[in-house]
């Protein structure tokens, strides 16, 4: 058990340093009063959650640590649905209810649009030519 939690921690010490700099870019990039590194954040992390899902289905055995470190770890840390959940609630309660369903629904349809992509993707570069 011990050792499950190391795996985790890798991962986790990966995804949360990656989601502060995705984080910072993006905010210096795109300086507007609107959560954008943390929408881009939740859809690349859907992304790769579903890419190692299917490429993991693909596959009889998948070691349990890969599993720990990429899906439990590395997006547990990478993504950010607390902080989603935080800042649509700050946009509603500053009165900005258009923004804020704009938010939550693009970060919702996306995120599940970005596990299909992600599961597709693996898909097509894995199947048999």
């Amino acid at each position: 058990m011990f050792k499950d939690s190391l795996w985790v921690a890798l991962g986790a010490v990966l995804g949360a340093n990656l989601r502060y700099g995705v984080g910072r870019f993006v905010g210096r990039a795109i300086p507007v009063d609107f959560p954008f590194g943390t929408l881009l954040i939740n859809i690349t992390g859907s992304l790769i959650l579903g890419a190692f899902f299917m490429w993991a289905r693909q596959h009889d055995y998948v070691n349990h640590n890969w599993r720990l470190v990429v899906a439990v770890g590395f997006c547990g840390g990478y993504t950010t649905f607390s902080s989603f959940a935080w800042e649509s609630y700050a946009l509603i309660r500053e009165g900005r209810w258009e923004m804020s369903l704009v938010y939550i629904v693009a970060s919702n349809v996306l995120g599940l649009l970005a596990v299909v992509a992600g599961a597709m993707l693996v898909t097509k570069l894995t199947a048999p030519a």
